[in-house]
């Protein structure tokens, strides 16, 4: 499916066509022939400017090698990343490094992301540094700027990340992001090891950064509830591929592929008197290394039919700027 043809809007920011990223495996015996997992195949969509994208997927479905495959932080097999009309992918290192200043990543993990021996100023104005912007008292300044928009105290500059909470430290991770002004940031599961209440803060921070900034947001999470409150299309990715693409509520109210609609029964209903049915996958998540033929989700659909196994589906539009791929459609 062109990303041109999914979301029919002038100039995107960001438009990812058949994007692949294989990794190769070890061999097992000397006449073994090269085996490859894909984690990423042919994976295609657009991202328009002060938009939220959620992508959304099981552990293991090449969500976040996508998120780092569009930033380079891993080298793509093949396909084409356009960044404001320019093909990152083909960016030599001083210009990969010039886009990485409009193009920047929120890690899952708050503590992990953050150097333990650095103070809140040295992580936070790092990037400045990197980029040669400013003298050591004007990155102070910014710093402290910025710290006090992701709604920190500037006092805590000469602080380390063991000092802070969970919510605390992801905050500092959004000021890291927020120093060279980024259009582009890809949230990769920004609130899934934050408490529930803290989950929400952190939302509401990034829509509100959104609305000041006109940041555009490639958000991926394995969760549809977090998803639905920041996100203005929603793509569901399966084993590598994109199995449907539509705006937020679409996806929500008038869910197509099967996939989206057993993880949208799996959401839990706060109320306990409301009854919904519930659909079950059975098995596991199919191997990368060997994925099944045609439909890679006909394994556990309970709606398989031969054609499923025979032919790989292709994106259909459903409705206006609604694409699902299914057979049964």
């Amino acid at each position: 499916m062109p990303a041109s043809a999914e979301h029919k809007k002038s100039d995107p920011l960001l438009e990812v066509k058949g994007l692949v990223k294989s990794f190769s495996l070890k061999k097992t015996g000397f006449f073994q022939p090269p085996r490859f997992v894909f984690a990423v195949s042919g994976v295609s969509f657009s991202l328009d400017r002060g938009e939220t994208l959620g992508l959304v997927g099981e552990s293991g479905c090449g969500k976040t090698t996508t998120g780092r495959a569009i930033l380079r932080l891993i080298e793509p097999t093949s396909g084409e990343i356009n960044f404001e009309g320019q093909n990152v992918a083909r960016f030599s290192e001083h210009r990969l490094k010039q886009f990485r200043r409009n193009a920047q990543m929120i890690f899952q993990d708050p503590f992990a992301s953050l150097n333990p021996r650095m103070t809140v100023e040295d992580i936070v104005g790092e990037p400045l540094q990197v980029h040669g912007i400013g003298a050591r008292n004007e990155r102070a300044e910014r710093v402290a700027a910025v710290l006090e928009k992701v709604g920190l105290e500037p006092d805590y500059m000469r602080r380390f990340p063991h000092e802070f909470s969970g919510g605390q430290r992801q905050r500092i991770g959004i000021a890291r992001v927020l120093t060279l002004n980024p259009a582009l940031i890809i949230a990769d599961e920004p609130v899934s090891a934050l408490d529930v209440s803290i989950q929400a803060q952190i939302i509401n921070l990034m829509v509100r950064l959104q609305d000041e900034l006109e940041l555009s947001y490639l958000f991926i999470s394995h969760d549809l509830a977090v998803v639905e409150h920041i996100s203005t299309r929603v793509a569901i990715m399966y084993l590598g591929k994109i199995v449907e693409i539509a705006p937020a509520d679409n996806i929500y109210h008038h869910p197509q592929h099967p996939y989206t609609r057993s993880l949208l029964s799996a959401i839990p209903i706060p109320d306990p008197r409301k009854k919904i049915t519930r659909t079950l996958l059975q098995g596991d998540l199919p191997s990368a290394v060997d994925p099944p033929s045609g439909c890679a989700f006909r394994t556990r659909c309970p709606r398989a039919q031969k054609i499923c196994a025979e032919q790989t589906p292709e994106m259909k539009e459903m409705e206006p700027g609604h694409f699902a791929a299914c057979h049964l459609l």
